[in-house]
């Protein structure tokens, strides 16, 4: 039984292979791209992951990210040759979901490749509903976040969010008087132990939150920083 399908970018043969082996013996469909630019033409929306290299000749997994970006929100797991944590926090906000330094284990692998389906797949399943009964609503200030169809609308104006960024939302809203430091937040969204490192990915997917849903986002005053705490709803 296939449990979601995978599109894997890498342009190196035997990562490829290796890879596309592992993820069918674990039951899941994989399609393969050498190239940015082949993956732009593959991807679509019944893909359910992209794993994708970012050192790659022609079209970078970068700048591949941004294109997918401009259509879908599947989750993207960058691998890369580079471990700098500046080179993953451009990654993530290029549009990536997460991040895994070559050389990698495949154990580490599957695991962060059940993780982000896992998340996706509840995500997607919550919008399978069409009654209107099956929908209830948070409210505040401009803001407006579906429950049950994963749709946010900021002064009645509908925004495109990601997975994980209307998870961060979500969480704020639910406990407007609670101030929530990185770990927490890494925690319940992500639902995986915080470490070294975590911070700055959920800092990256604030400010990608911002841009989407502050009036200005270098002037936040919906998602508001607590010094020294964390973050709340403002």
């Amino acid at each position: 039984m296939e449990k979601g399908m995978i599109l894997l970018v890498e342009d190196d043969g035997d990562i490829r292979e290796g890879v596309r082996v592992l993820l069918e013996s674990e039951g899941y469909k994989v399609y393969e791209a050498e190239s940015g630019s082949q993956a732009l033409e593959m991807v679509d929306s019944d893909t359910d992951l992209i794993i994708l290299d970012i050192m790659m000749p022609g079209i970078s997994g970068i700048r591949t990210c941004e294109e997918i970006r401009k259509t879908y929100n599947v989750p993207i797991l960058f691998l890369t040759a580079k471990a700098r944590e500046s080179d993953k926090l451009l990654g993530l906000m290029a549009g990536g979901d997460d991040y895994l330094p070559k050389p990698f284990s495949y154990g580490e692998l599957l695991g962060r490749v059940k993780a982000l389906l896992r998340r996706y797949q509840v995500y997607r399943g919550k919008g399978a509903g069409n009654s209107e009964e099956d929908s209830s609503w948070l409210q505040w200030k401009e803001i407006r976040l579906d429950l049950g169809f994963n749709q946010v609308w900021v002064e009645d104006k509908e925004v495109d969010l990601s997975e994980l960024e209307y998870q961060i939302l979500r969480l704020l809203m639910e406990h407007p008087n609670k101030i929530f430091s990185a770990q927490n937040i890494y925690e319940s969204v992500w639902k995986e132990p915080y470490f070294y490192g975590s911070n700055n990915t959920v800092m990256v997917h604030i400010r990608k939150l911002r841009v989407k849903i502050e009036k200005d986002p270098q002037e936040p005053k919906r998602i508001c920083t607590v010094w020294g705490k964390g973050y709340r709803i403002g």
